[in-house]
């Protein structure tokens, strides 16, 4: 059975689903996950070097010697390539065999953090009652992500207001807040979500129904880290 997927309100039942980022799709349970990191590092590869070559799918497939469907799976990690086809890609590429596995060996870091288990933090201008929890944190060329569970369960006379480069996601999960951007001032209950530009000054500006909980997710650019 294939999973239906909603986008802004619009539906696929296609199971892949890409962009310029990146590629999901679904497999078999019983499929190993090395099997799909070796299809996708094929996939990056050879996507990459036909780009570099200037070419389109059709050409490219062509030149390869196979159909332009096939290459269009190759490229989204859809099929597992036979010896012979990746000889051909090879070939038709001027690369080594062995070139169109490249990352698929990489570590790729992951961090769990367990319910209640994450880092106390105390955030410049935080308040009595408001608690800030950590949710994990990755190194090296994946810090751009800040991930907190913020609890406010206490009101006070004044609210502070942050500022920071990158853009922050929020999605409410507990509580009613009114909460400001900028110029703009927007009631937040559980399930409502706002992101916004870091740069605008933004915080809560009223604790309507207490306690609230919400995820705040921020997005740092190179330039910050």
């Amino acid at each position: 059975m294939k999973s239906v997927y909603r986008y802004a309100g619009e539906v696929t039942d296609d199971a892949l689903i890409r962009n310029q980022s990146g590629t999901a799709r679904e497999r078999p349970v019983d499929q190993p996950v090395e099997e799909l990191e070796l299809e996708s590092a094929i996939a990056h590869n050879v996507r990459r070097l036909r780009r570099q070559e200037g070419l389109s799918v059709g050409d490219m497939a062509a030149k390869v010697g196979i159909s332009k469907a096939m290459l269009s799976k190759i490229e989204n990690a859809q099929t597992s390539c036979s010896l012979s086809t990746l000889a051909a890609l090879a070939t038709a590429f001027d690369v080594s065999v062995t070139s169109l596995f490249r990352g698929a060996d990489l570590e790729r870091s992951a961090v769990f953090v367990k319910a209640g288990e994450g880092s106390q933090i105390v955030r410049e201008g935080s308040r009595e009652g408001h608690e800030y929890e950590m949710l994990g944190s990755l190194r090296g060329e994946h810090k751009r992500l800040e991930c907190l569970l913020v609890t406010l369960t206490e009101k006070s006379v004044t609210q502070p207001l942050f500022q920071h480069p990158g853009t922050e996601f929020i999605f409410m999960l507990d509580g009613t807040m009114d909460y400001a951007h900028s110029r703009s001032v927007y009631r937040l209950s559980p399930g409502d979500s706002l992101q916004l530009d870091g740069e605008g000054a933004h915080g809560p500006v009223e604790l309507v129904e207490l306690p609230i909980r919400f995820l705040s997710v921020i997005a740092f650019p190179d330039s910050a880290i």
